[in-house]
């Protein structure tokens, strides 16, 4: 809580992650950590896009840009901005983005199980952002 009694904006941030190829890491500040999603393309309106759900990241991502240590090459932030929660469930998130390039409803749900790496929990994601029904 901030010293106004408001609870100060959660922040968002799109990477594109040069490693092995390129992906995209879409993250959501949720207190002290990141909850961070893989794509293969960039987040854009109207889209729905396979996500992968990666382990959570540190904060610094939320500002980072450079190499990643150990070898795992190099991100450069696309886009950032602030959410707003409109619901927040283990399987199901939609945040409202107010960002400096993606604007508007954003929403990432569990589609289908999965024995693929970097699926935390065995499952993979599916990330629209625009209109949702």
């Amino acid at each position: 809580m901030s010293e106004h009694g408001a609870t100060p904006p959660r922040r968002f941030v799109v990477l594109e992650h040069r490693w092995r190829g390129v992906h995209w890491d879409f993250m959501l500040e949720d207190g002290a950590t990141l909850w961070t999603w893989a794509l293969d393309s960039p987040p854009a309106p109207g889209c729905e896009l396979p996500a992968r759900r990666l382990p959570n990241h540190r904060l610094a991502y939320l500002s980072y840009e450079g190499s990643i240590s150990g070898d795992r090459g190099a991100v450069r932030r696309v886009a950032e901005g602030t959410y707003s929660p409109i619901v927040w469930e283990a399987t199901r998130l939609i945040v409202d983005l107010k960002g400096d390039q993606l604007v508007g409803r954003l929403v990432l749900s569990m589609d289908a199980p999965s024995d693929g790496p970097g699926s935390p929990g065995g499952f993979d994601w599916k990330l629209r952002l625009g209109k949702v029904d």
